[in-house]
């Protein structure tokens, strides 16, 4: 089975931040696919579906970003899943809104939420899909800018961008039901 996670943070305060970009695209997929997100455990809410052929877990952490790993975890041990199946939906401040990269394996570039995730499953062996959220004028404002909106000459950028993520998990999905691995980079 392959597994989709996106990082975000729990709570109605930050329900339409920057930091819960992963949130927003699981939400995303899972209404094109008609997957319910509704199940509790693994310390997530998620469903399971089919995506491209593929049985699906998908899933949005109800740990803070920092401690993502605690729920991908706890999936990995009671689904007996394999880390080399699992996509990461996260933000990256080193990306521009609307911009979007994928990527499999490799160090976890300071989102701590993936950094999680490479201690808790003990690899970087999985895949990645980066969705920009810019970087702050100021680097002294980055708490403040991943925890704020998108002002709304950005939010048309970001909702392209959502889509672009739903796209990437697809394709990942469909390179790997042709029996190779996904491209590693694009």
């Amino acid at each position: 089975m392959y597994w989709v996670l996106g990082l975000g943070n729990p709570g109605y305060e930050y329900a339409n931040t920057r930091h819960n970009a992963g949130f927003l695209a699981i939400d995303l997929l899972a209404s094109k696919y008609g997957l319910k997100v509704d199940k509790q455990g693994c310390h997530a809410i998620g469903g399971v579906g089919k995506i491209a052929g593929h049985e699906v877990l998908v899933a949005k952490p109800m740990t803070y970003m920092n401690e993502s790993g605690k729920s991908a975890r706890a999936f990995m041990r009671k689904r007996d899943l394999d880390p080399g199946q699992l996509i990461v939906l996260h933000d990256d401040i080193d990306l521009p809104v609307g911009k979007i990269k994928r990527k499999f394996g490799g160090g976890h570039a300071g989102q701590k939420g993936v950094r999680s995730i490479i201690e808790r499953l003990e690899t970087d062996l999985f895949y990645r899909v980066r969705i920009g959220i810019g970087r702050p004028d100021n680097s002294d404002d980055l708490v403040e800018h991943v925890l704020s909106g998108f002002t709304e000459d950005e939010q048309a950028g970001f909702n392209l961008t959502l889509d672009l993520a739903v796209e990437r998990v697809e394709e990942i999905l469909i390179e790997l039901r042709a029996g190779g691995q996904a491209e590693g980079l694009s």
